[in-house]
């Protein structure tokens, strides 16, 4: 019987064993504020080769269409509401670093803000694969084996060439799932606006960094073994200094503590100033819609979360909604409003073994992409909000 027990111990090791050798690799890649339409400017002909070979759509971000929230949706499956990076800028009592900003490092390093959800790689890992992000939201927290520490002023060519490197070596060794980020197509939306020059140059920059992965997973045999998914957190709208909402108009600056502004403004009326606040600001307003917490529409699937603020204040597409003290640099684009807003929707393509060519797939939300990236890494996926069934047309088998 000892000797029957160590056989059975040994094939199911073997068995295990060959198993993540076969794994798929997949390579998420991330272009912050890639715009579907900005595929038919011109300016991008990999990626629109890309998208002709592969599979095409555009994808609705999850609220609030900002970059936090939707890449942690994209590699956890939850909606922002459920996995607490409610907003890029936020507050929580109860941790010890109780304020979070996408500049502060201690707190984007710190796993208690991200701890309501679980990314991909951490499930991978976990379940026998290999994981390695090149920087990605909520990575700096919960690490994979390979990760690097966002730095925005590594060119797009090093975060290539780093990228690639992690693919060199035996393939046991080689990471199953690798995320890779570029943000100057974001950047310049924000600073000059969708529909600027200074965009279409950050389209054409990246289209250059993403030719030159293609042709270093070429070089490598890598190109047609790997499922590629190119995707963006969001869209991008454009903006003007007309077009701006302050909240001073409409209520006493000394009665509320305003913890985001933007396309939304978050706002947490100070003790003994509640009904105040309320009063002054459910009443209807032009361009704006202020509601209770619990109040939010339902297909914005927002409003549950204890990080969220008590009165929330969305502005119309386009506008922005903030305050004469806070009033900073202003900007070109923005982004943060309802997902289904048309200049909201987001990149998807996807090219590789397992997807099908030549196919343009209706549009779906992006939790969807996390029971996606589930199937194509045969891991048992995480409780999530995604549905596979939206996008398994996408896959050959």
């Amino acid at each position: 019987m000892a000797r029957s027990g160590s056989v059975i111990l040994l094939l199911a090791a073997l068995f295990l064993s060959s198993a993540v050798q076969a794994r798929q690799t997949v390579l998420l890649v991330s272009i912050d504020g890639f715009r579907p339409d900005y595929l038919d400017r011109g300016d991008t002909p990999t990626l629109a080769a890309l998208a002709k070979e592969g599979v095409r759509a555009a994808m609705r971000p999850s609220f609030p269409s900002l970059t936090f929230p939707n890449h942690y949706t994209l590699v956890t499956g939850l909606y922002p509401d459920h996995h607490g990076i409610v907003e890029n800028t936020m507050d929580d009592l109860g941790l010890a670093h109780s304020h979070f900003s996408m500049s502060d490092h201690e707190a984007v390093g710190d796993p208690a803000w991200w701890a309501r959800g679980t990314p991909i790689w951490a499930t991978l890992e976990r379940q026998g694969g290999r994981a390695a992000t090149l920087f990605w939201p909520g990575s700096e927290a919960i690490r994979p084996a390979l990760w690097l520490p966002y730095d925005q002023k590594m060119s797009d060519a090093e975060r290539v060439e780093r990228l690639l490197s992690w693919l060199d070596g035996p393939a046991a060794g080689r990471p199953d799932f690798l995320t890779l980020y570029f943000d100057r197509v974001d950047t310049a939306g924000h600073n000059e606006g969708p529909d600027s020059p200074a965009l279409d140059q950050a389209l054409a920059d990246t289209d250059r960094a993403i030719a030159q992965l293609i042709a270093g997973l070429k070089r490598r045999g890598l190109l047609d073994k790997i499922d590629l998914i190119i995707v963006a957190d969001h869209g991008m709208a454009a903006l003007s200094p007309e077009r701006t909402i302050y909240i001073d108009d409409h209520v006493a600056p000394d009665s509320v503590h305003i913890v985001t502004i933007g396309a939304m403004m978050g706002i947490e009326p100070l003790p003994g100033h509640e009904a105040e606040a309320e009063q002054a600001l459910l009443s209807p307003k032009q361009h704006m819609t202020c509601r209770k917490k619990q109040d939010m529409p339902a297909h914005l699937h927002y409003g549950s979360n204890p990080r969220i603020p008590s009165l929330l204040c969305l502005a119309e597409p386009g506008w922005i909604v903030t305050s004469r003290a806070a009033a900073a640099k202003k900007k070109a684009g923005g982004h943060g409003y309802d997902g289904e807003a048309p200049e909201m929707a987001a990149l998807f393509i996807a090219r590789g073994p397992d997807f099908r060519r030549h196919k343009v797939h209706a549009p779906f939300d992006n939790v969807d992409v996390y029971p996606l990236l589930a199937k194509l890494l045969g891991v048992t996926p995480e409780p999530n909000d995604g549905r596979l069934p939206e996008v398994a047309d996408m896959l050959i088998r």
